[in-house]
């Protein structure tokens, strides 16, 4: 049988590696707006994502732990799931539209789904809520940068 934690990783890459998929035009699209002067950060958030990622994959692989198999359980994995489409659709909905403010709709959606999430987390394991810390303090961060991008580039709001 195949380990809990190699099942929870297994499935959330595979809808990663699914879901993130931008057209060239939308890639084009996005290389060419103006960011913020002070996003100094642009070249770590690659690497913030991953570590999101790993983080909320270990949260929901503490949650199965709990329970394994039960029905809130489940619920709870399809909340997973349903943030990491969430997540996932910010940037090729936002390009493939060429709309930044879908994504700055995105991002917001996706951060109340992750604050609902962790809520409903928190009292089953509060080390898998914990866990969920690095999305609720990036998402904002990554949401406000998409809405001050709107005013340097207001053809592509």
């Amino acid at each position: 049988m195949i380990p809990s934690w190699l099942a929870i990783a297994s499935i959330t890459f595979a809808i990663a590696f699914a879901l993130n998929r931008v057209s060239p035009r939308g890639r084009r699209w996005f290389s060419r707006l103006r960011r913020p002067n002070w996003l100094t950060f642009e070249w770590a958030i690659p690497l913030i994502w991953i570590v999101i990622f790993i983080c909320g994959t270990w949260s929901a692989y503490l949650v199965w732990e709990t329970a394994p198999g039960s029905s809130r359980t489940w619920w709870l994995m399809a909340f997973y799931l349903l943030v990491e489409v969430a997540i996932l659709a910010y940037m090729p909905v936002m390009c493939n539209l060429r709309s930044l403010r879908v994504g700055t709709f995105i991002g917001a959606t996706g951060f109340f789904l992750g604050l609902i999430l962790g809520l409903l987390v928190f009292p089953v394991s509060r080390e898998a809520g914990f866990l969920l810390l690095p999305y609720l303090i990036w998402s904002p961060i990554g949401t406000f940068v998409t809405w001050q991008t709107i005013d340097l580039n207001p053809g592509d709001a």
